[in-house]
């Protein structure tokens, strides 16, 4: 049996980290391998996901291995998380940390928004997947934004069709990554797992750049000094991940490894049981 055909046994410690190629999730998943993780590097492009996978791992002895997935396809993710489950025991880290921005509005393979479909609903649909691997001990990190700040969640339209503007969708995909936390958090509690989020702060990375055209590259370039870099972005989510302090906390947002204060929306209840339904019934998933 080779190294991409292995079977996985409760002794290896396994990380998933999704957006994996680029930024913040390059750093990490660099991270985690350096604390002694094997790591599912989750990539949507099979050439860049080589790319970064052979700059992570060059002159190391990091175990890191590179499986594809869009985040905007649910076909996709059932697809990984069936291939994942037959491969794996178990797991011990999911990073939810994939993300994109659009100036303007564009749709998912499934007729979602995009910004709402990847961000929350692709995460949504994959961590629902992915936890019968889950034990005591295991952690869910979902990379959120102070962004949930300028968010609503738009029950009525909550794809956007009538009032599409990049705050109004990012804030909305960001407020929800909240909301999932902290009910998720509630509804797995009793089987010691924990699940928390965090705003990285500004980071310069790619998104938000349009892959097809390259429009906002320059923007970021000459923004790029006054931003944090990936692996200083990508300080909070490792330490959720990894760190014994943080252990048996769940259900709470981080800024620089420390608690933060959110929006009263992103505190409601109600509203993230109602996301969260609305999430089920979009996806077909159920906890």
């Amino acid at each position: 049996m080779n190294k991409e055909e292995q079977v996985f046994t409760e002794e290896n410690k396994i990380a998933i980290v999704t957006g994996a190629n680029s930024g913040m999730g390059k750093a990490t998943t660099a991270a985690l391998a350096d604390h002694g993780y094997t790591v599912i590097m989750l990539c949507r492009n099979k050439e860049r996901g080589e790319a970064a996978y052979h700059d992570l791992t060059d002159g190391n002895d990091r175990d890191i291995r590179l499986m594809q997935c869009n985040l905007g396809s649910m076909d996709d993710i059932r697809k990984f998380t069936d291939q994942f489950n037959e491969l794996y025991e178990s797991i011990d880290v999911l990073v939810n940390n994939a993300g994109v921005i659009n100036l303007t509005r564009k749709e998912t393979e499934d007729g979602l928004e995009e910004t709402f479909g990847v961000n929350h609903i692709g995460h949504f649909l994959l961590t629902m997947r992915l936890l019968q691997k889950m034990k005591k001990g295991s952690r869910i990190v979902v990379v959120a934004s102070g962004a949930h700040k300028a968010g609503k969640i738009d029950f009525d339209d909550y794809n956007l069709k009538k009032n599409y503007n990049v705050v109004k969708a990012y804030g909305q995909s960001k407020l929800a990554n909240i909301l999932f936390t902290r009910e998720l958090a509630r509804l797995v509690k009793e089987k010691g797992i924990t699940v928390n989020c965090c705003h990285p702060g500004a980071v310069a990375t790619s998104m938000g750049v349009d892959r097809n055209t390259g429009f906002g590259k320059t923007l970021t370039g000459l923004l790029k000094p006054f931003f944090l870099t990936p692996e200083e972005g990508a300080k909070t989510a490792i330490y959720l991940a990894t760190n014994p302090k943080v252990a048996k906390i769940t259900g709470k947002y981080f800024y620089k490894n420390h608690l933060e204060k959110t929006t009263k929306s992103a505190k409601s209840k109600s509203t993230a049981r109602r996301l969260f339904e609305l999430s089920e019934k979009i996806t077909g998933e159920t906890f």
